[in-house]
């Protein structure tokens, strides 16, 4: 079945009261929350090193503005300054909007590009997911627990460049769609970021080393059309292994289905069966 768009997204100022309700409830919760907060920024590095990624900066999307590629590079500097460095002792939670707060133009984030409900909007501070994209997919590489992540209902654009499985994103917008994972550890986790020339940088590193060999493993991926709707579907499952070697568990982490909003006729590689 298609999604349908609530219907505070068909007027501006339902939307706004919308928003606003959600924002407001979302600061309750976090100041009842007993979560102890990740905020210490180290300046040293911490010695062992987890997990690292990279995703591409700007992207050949048909019918977008490079000025707002480029904007969004802007926004990303801005963003991982603010999380670059951070420790997240055992027993702590990393919030992504705790640390970068509310991406407004006063606080140095810029108009970029942003999903709403399938299609691209301009917003301040639009590209940000890029940055909870690449947090999430580096933090399935580790022990630390995700305890809340949101994603797309649609695929937007034809794969360009892309490195990682399909549905292994996060979506964020402030304050009440959060990137949040606990480190229910005894090891001290650093998250480290760099804004490149070409590239968004990442990297995890630890206090000690783990025992632990993570692997994220797509399964059954398909395109498939249903009722003259085309939908995309996998599953992802994470897979841990003794460095002594031996698989220790296999976890499935995510069933995916989205319905895809580009035209799949004739692009490499992409089959479309019928159900």
């Amino acid at each position: 079945m298609r999604l349908r768009k609530p219907v505070s997204s068909r007027s501006p100022v339902l939307y706004r009261i919308s928003v606003g309700i959600r924002r407001v409830i979302r600061r309750f919760v976090r100041l009842t929350s007993a979560d102890k907060l990740a905020v210490t920024i180290a300046e040293t590095t911490l010695p062992c090193s987890i997990t690292e990624h990279r995703s591409l900066l700007l992207r050949k999307l048909a019918g977008t503005d490079l000025d707002l590629q480029r904007n969004k590079v802007k926004t990303l500097q801005e963003a991982c300054s603010k999380v670059n460095g951070v420790l997240i002792h055992p027993g702590e939670t990393f919030s992504f909007w705790r640390l970068i707060g509310n991406p407004t133009a006063g606080r140095g984030f810029y108009p970029g590009l942003q999903l709403s409900f399938g299609e691209t909007v301009e917003r301040i501070g639009g590209g940000l997911c890029q940055l909870s994209n690449l947090l999430h997919w580096m933090v399935l590489h580790t022990q630390m627990t995700v305890t809340e992540r949101h994603r797309h209902a649609y695929d937007p654009f034809p794969d360009y460049r892309r490195t990682v499985p399909f549905g292994s994103g996060a979506t964020v917008f402030y304050n009440y769609l959060d990137l949040m994972f606990r480190n229910s550890t005894l090891n001290t986790f650093q998250i480290l970021l760099n804004v490149g020339e070409e590239y968004l940088e990442g990297e995890i590193r630890s206090l000690s080393e783990s025992e632990m060999v993570i692997l994220i493993e797509e399964r059954g991926h398909r395109f498939i059309r249903r009722n003259g709707v085309v939908y995309r579907e996998n599953e992802l499952w994470k897979i841990e292994s003794s460095r002594h070697g031996g698989i220790s568990s296999e976890k499935l982490l995510f069933a995916n289905s989205a319905e895809v909003r580009y035209d799949t006729t004739d692009l490499p590689g992409v089959f479309v069966s019928e159900e």
